[in-house]
This record gives structure tokens, C-alpha cells and sequence, in this order.
């Protein structure tokens, strides 16, 4: 579900909402269709859907009031699993006004908080992050701060070029997880969108992409190192590398040659979607 408006905090070089479209930035969120939300919600009922992911075209803990709307709104719905997408800087940035909406969010349902990184190493994190700042946050004192609250950690790490790319820097990602207690290490190669809004941006990210040489040598290495424990066919694998869950997944969330829908994105002005590049993957 798609909260908040374009509006961000980070300034990514590959980042997929430039690419894919950037229409509403404001001081405003994005206004809600409640009717259409509804019926999101009951067709991933229907469907059989036990996960919600809380994300944005920018990031949305900037509308924090948002956020507890829509948590409000899936109470009566009680889906298991409610998840939030997010870069987690102002956790750290704006401690008194956070930790507040952290609990409320917490109490409304909340269950996993995913943060986007690209490495172990905070300043590797900041020169993509957070270029124009001289730090950033300290991701061991956040995830410590979550998981007293009560809450899962994911790292959903983006892989590019020198910086997560070979099995021994997954490797070192790994066991830096495993250090600090995240449950879930998410890691996905970028991807530039076949139609791109921006051709700068769709440059930069084709040169962060990792190749295919580099992509099978850390399959070949999760196969080698963990036991697979699930297999999905939107070409996700959930492997056990020493007592740390481990995804290794794609970008692509369409496989023309299946029937298979990854994933149903629901956008505050009703639509929803089965992709986020294509206008056509439309539902309703």
C-alpha cells in the first residue's frame, strides 16, 4: 500500500520513483480513497494474502499521521503480518516525535519495520542515502530501539556494483545481521524499468546493476552456504545461512509467461496495480 505522497528524505541514484514517475510532492500526503482501499482489502482476502507492506513512491514516514490511518483502517481486516518500508532515518533523526508513533503503530497492529540499505557500512549508506549529510544513522542503536519495542527487523538490501556484489560481502552483511538480531536479510539486485520517466536516472542504476556473472556467484554461494527453505516462483529463495533468514529475489514483480501476480499495490487515489512501471498492470 502506497502512503504519503513523492516526498523524500534520501536521495538515491537509483531511485525507482524518478523512474517510474513522480506526479504528487507537497506538504500533503496523498488523499485517501477509503471505498477503493476497502475493496483492496477484500480481494487480497480473497485471495488469500496474510502479508500487508506499508511503502511509497517517496518515504513515507515523512506523513506519519498517514501511517496510523492506515493501520487504524486494516484493524478490522486483521491481516497477520503488516509491514512498513522504510530508509528509518527519522527514528534516529527525531527521536521524542518517533518513538511515540513507533509505539502507536506497534499497539494498531504493526509487525516488521523493513529498512533500506545498501551495506553494512554506515558511510556507504550515507554517500547514497544521505549525500548532503555528514552521517548517518546508527543502524545497530535503531534496530535495538525496534526490537524493544517488540518489533521484526528486515534488511532489505539493495545489491550494486562495489558495495554488496560478491558472496564474500554477503557473507560480511550476513554475520553483521545476524550481530545486531535481525530476523530477515532481504537482498536484491537493482533494476532499472524497461520505460523510464527519467534517463538520467535509468543511466545511473543500469551502471549500479550488478551483472549476471556477479548475480549467479551469490546464488551459487547462498546454495552452497544455507539450506533452502522455501522456493516461490516469482524467482524468490528463502535460505538458512547459519541461524540467519536469508531472500535472495529479483526486481521484476511480472513473469509474462505465468499467471503468477506477485504482488497487488493499492495507490491513495484508488487504482490498483500489479506493477509499478506498466499503467496498463491495472486492476482496478
Amino acid at each position: 500500500m502506497v502512503s504519503g505522497n513523492a516526498l523524500c528524505n534520501a536521495f538515491c541514484p537509483f531511485c525507482v520513483s524518478k523512474m517510474t514517475g513522480i506526479k504528487e510532492i507537497g506538504i500533503r500526503p496523498t488523499k485517501v480513497n477509503w471505498r477503493n482501499f476497502d475493496k483492496a482489502c477484500r480481494i487480497a482476502q480473497l485471495n488469500g494474502i496474510t502479508t500487508v507492506l506499508l511503502t511509497g513512491k517517496g518515504e513515507p514516514t515523512l506523513y506519519p499521521d498517514q501511517l496510523t490511518e492506515f493501520l487504524t483502517h486494516l484493524q478490522k481486516y486483521d491481516f497477520p503480518i503488516l509491514e512498513l518500508q522504510t530508509n528509518a532515518v527519522l527514528f534516529s533523526e527525531l527521536p521524542e516525535k518517533y518513538d511515540k508513533y513507533l509505539q502507536e503503530w506497534y499497539e494498531l497492529g504493526l509487525t516488521t519495520i523493513s529498512i533500506s540499505i545498501v551495506h553494512y557500512d554506515p558511510e556507504k549508506n550515507r554517500a547514497n542515502y544521505l549525500p548532503f549529510k555528514k552521517s548517518y544513522p546508527d543502524l545497530k542503536k535503531t534496530i535495538t530501539k525496534l526490537h524493544e519495542i517488540g518489533y521484526s527487523v528486515r534488511f532489505s538490501v539493495v545489491l550494486i556494483n562495489d558495495h554488496i556484489d560478491t558472496p564474500e560481502e554477503a557473507e560480511k552483511i550476513v554475520k553483521k545481521a545476524s550481530e545486531w538480531g535481525v530476523e530477515q536479510v532481504s537482498l536484491r539486485p537493482v533494476a532499472a524499468p524497461d520505460e523510464s520517466e527519467s534517463e538520467k536516472y535509468k543511466r545511473d542504476t543500469i551502471k549500479m546493476m550488478l551483472t549476471p556473472a556477479k548475480i549467479a556467484k551469490l546464488n551459487k554461494w547462498a546454495e552452497k552456504r544455507g539450506r533452502l527453505l522455501l522456493s516461490y516462483g516469482h524467482n524468490s529463495r528463502i535460505f538458512d545461512i547459519d541461524g540467519q533468514n536469508v531472500c535472495l529475489t529479483d526486481a521484476l514483480t511480472i513473469k509474462p509467461s505465468t499467471d503468477d501476480i506477485r504482488q497487488m499495490i493499492f495507490f491513495p487515489d484508488g487504482h490498483i496495480r500489479f506493477d509499478w512501471q506498466y499503467k496498463g498492470a491495472i486492476i482496478l
